[in-house]
Formats: structure tokens, sequence, C-alpha cells
């Protein structure tokens, strides 16, 4: 509902408190019960001591329900209503005086969005779109990360779809297009996978010279335990054609992006081949609970070993092709751009690599990591290099995090010869575990 700031100014002659009986009709006027009945959500309220003033924030549907509500007060005094904004509104529209973003029905308040993120405990770049990273502290608290401090990464709206609704369309070059709902996903085999969903512009704050994008610090990164399909599962069922070497996957959300005169939905492509070789999942369970809207409800996309980029959220659409995705987000963002030569280069953003970060400050109380210019040192050759536990040329599956000795902290990958027994909400009748690497979310 709209929020409201309601100011009633009264003279000291007439001050409601200083007869019991009105005071205490107003006090029951005012309480939650009261308030309710009449349509109107109080906040918080308070009194300026000395100057006869009442300040309260109240949700309403419109003004005029307020005003009917604050009928009382009038006896005692005057009563202003002013339409007002969370300091999070404000942000997402981008200044005091700015309209709200134009936001549909079916998608997320991005006040409300964000102001949940800050809650939780996100530290938040952007309110609208909602970009939010998980604190170093959260990384070094344990491999899972709590749904509410998992790190967000959006370029538009956060869809809000209705689960019973929902439909995955499966089509394209298939022998048999499907239109698959959350209960035809549910009654097919789960399983559940410890998978790392990393930006790939993690830490770009650091980067000297600055690079446009979203200032990540050291926390574009979490992991999750996701549950779900197995992609090849559904894919088998639709049974390819042959020649269908692609998939392109859409998600829900949309938006202007430049150089495009209308909206555009955020897709992603891999080839069959990828998509095998990576073990991809169609999650609709994180860390044990449905999927929650921000993070891609009712079905998200998880791609093992792939930049987030890859794992695309709020999963509606898989289309099998016979060339590769030429979607806005594949052929023009997320590449790596150098100069060799005197030339231009560039190669797509595709598989994570292999980072750690080190905590342990040398002198000064200062990270170690920040100080040393890299945040993402790759201080697992110290040791796993040095016995041949984790060779370069092995693909990581998992993130975690250990203390040494020296009180040195490390969030690490680990070997895909050393990947730790999973636990947690996935151990249940016909889950299967396994540690997915650093992956795309």
């Amino acid at each position: 509902m709209p929020l409201f700031i309601v100011r009633h100014q009264h003279s000291p002659e007439t001050c409601p408190a200083r007869d019991p009986a009105m005071g205490a009709r107003l006090l029951n006027h005012l309480s939650r019960p009261s308030a309710a009945r009449h349509g109107v959500v109080i906040q918080g309220e308070a009194v300026v001591r000395g100057a006869h003033s009442l300040f309260f924030i109240a949700e309403a549907a419109d003004q005029a329900v307020l005003q009917a509500f604050m009928t009382p007060f009038r006896q005692a005094g005057e009563v202003e209503v002013m339409a007002a904004s969370t300091c999070a509104g404000v942000v997402a529209s981008g200044g005091c005086d700015a309209r709200p973003p134009d936001v549909s029905a079916a998608s997320l308040d991005p006040a409300d969005a964000c102001q949940d993120a800050i809650e939780a405990g996100l530290l938040v770049h952007r309110a609208y779109p909602l970009n939010g990273e998980t604190s170093v502290p959260d990384l070094a608290g344990g491999a899972v990360m709590p749904n509410g401090r998992f790190y967000l990464r959006n370029h538009f709206d956060i869809p809000n779809l209705d689960g019973k609704s929902y439909r995955l369309s499966v089509r394209g070059l298939v022998e048999r297009s499907l239109n698959l709902s959350m209960r035809d996903l549910h009654n097919l085999r789960a399983e559940s996978l410890v998978v790392t969903l990393e930006c790939a512009g993690n830490g770009r704050s650091t980067f000297d010279p600055a690079v446009p994008g979203e200032a990540w610090g050291l926390g574009a990164v979490s992991t999750a335990e996701w549950t779900g399909v197995p992609l090849l599962e559904v894919i088998e069922r639709a049974d390819l054609r042959p020649g269908a070497t692609e998939l392109t996957f859409r998600g829900a959300d949309s938006g202007l992006v430049e150089g495009h005169d209308a909206p555009i939905r955020f897709e992603r492509g891999l080839s069959v081949d990828q998509i095998r070789e990576a073990g991809a999942l169609l999650a609709y369970e994180m860390n044990g609970e449905p999927l929650s809207p921000p993070h891609g409800y009712p079905l998200r996309l998880i791609v093992p070993g792939w930049y987030a980029v890859a794992s695309v959220k709020w999963l509606t659409e898989i289309v099998a092709t016979d060339k590769p995705c030429e979607g806005h987000y594949q052929t023009d963002k997320y590449w790596y751009q150098w100069v060799r030569n005197g030339r231009d280069e560039r190669a797509p953003v595709t598989l994570m690599n292999v980072r750690a970060l080190d905590r342990f400050a040398r002198s000064g109380g200062e990270p170690a990591a920040r100080r040393d210019g890299d945040p993402w040192r790759r201080l697992v050759r110290r040791r796993e290099h040095s016995q041949g536990r984790c060779k370069p040329e092995r693909r990581p599956v998992a993130r975690g995090a250990a203390r040494g000795r020296t009180g040195a902290l490390c969030v690490a990958m680990v070997g895909a010869d050393h990947a730790p027994r999973a636990d947690g909400a996935a151990r249940r009748a016909g889950a299967r575990h396994r540690y997915g690497g650093p992956d795309p979310a």
C-alpha cells in the first residue's frame, strides 16, 4: 500500500493528553487493531516533546482513508497527510523528486525488494535494478550461504511469477515440444548440487584503471545447495532432432538496453555438449526451500563450472537450435577485452577461474589481499599445488573456507579429487549429491 507521513498539530490549550479520558480515547484509536479496522497500517509514531506535534508513518489505500481515520484528532487541532516513500524507494526512483520506476504488476516492487535485501544483510550497490553483494565476513562464516545473504545480480525488474500457472516451454528442433508445469517438474527425478555462483565482474572495484560496470567489491559470490531436475532429463524427453547442437535459455525478465528500440528478454545459450559436461540443473529449491523471487522463482538454470551469467533465472523457455545464441547478453556483453600487439582482442566469459581470498592481516589490520592489489590471489597453489592435490588442469568442483594455524582465512576452490561429502537439505530419497564448481547464477 502507499506510504504516508501524518502530522497532527494542536495548541497547548487544546492538548488532548491533559484530559485523561480524551487521551485514552485517542490512544485506543491509534492502536494497531483500531487502525487495521479503518484500513490503516501504522508503522510507528512519536510526539515532539513540548511542541504539541504528533507524527506517524502509515500505509493506506489513499489519503482519503487516512484523513477519515484522523477525524478524532481534528477536534484538537490540524491534520496534514503527506505522500511519502522509504529511503530505499527514493534511491530506486533516482531521487527525492523523481517518479517511482514504472513496474508492472508482474514484478516485485523495487523499493520492497531493496529493503528486504538490506535487512537481510546484503551490501546493496544499486537499488534498481537490484544488485547487492555478500559481505566478506559472511563469506568467511561457512561454505553454504543463507538464502537472504546470497548475492543478487539483476539487469531488469524482478519478475514475480505465479508458480501455479507457470509453464516451462521446450521447443525448436525437437521431436516433442514440451509445456511443463511445476508439478510436472517435481514428478521427475530430483538431484541436489552444492554449487558456487560468482558474477564475472566480482572484484571490479579494485581494477586500476577503473572499468565500466557494477563496482563489485569481493562479495559477488555465494554458495548454496540447489535441488531440481537434471536438464538433460528434460531435453531427452523432448528428443532433439539431428543438427540440434545449441540451446537458448530465456528468462521472464526483460527491459530496454542500449542499441535496442524495444525491450529485450534476458537470454543465454550453451551447446548441448557444454550442458552435458557441466551437468546443468533446472533448480526449484535453494538450501532446501523454494526459490525466492529475487533468486529466480519458480525455476532457474544452474550450470556448474560457468560464471553466473549462464545460470538464467526465471527460466520460461528452452529453444533447441542449430546455431549459437545471438542475444544481447551473449554477443554484446560478458566478454573479456584486451590489447595484444597493438590489436584489440576479446573472448567470451565462460568457465570460472580458480581464485581465493586471503584475509589474514600481516600488518596494520589491513587484509593482505587488498594491500597486495589482487583481492583474489590464487592461494591454492601454496599447499594444494605443492602437494599435487589440485592440479591446474583439473576442473574445480567446490568452494569452501578454511582457517590455518596462523589465523589466515582462505576462501578457495577444492580440487575435483578432494570434494567433500555433501550434506544438508538434499539428503533425501532419490536425491543425488554432487559438488559443482564455481558456478553461474
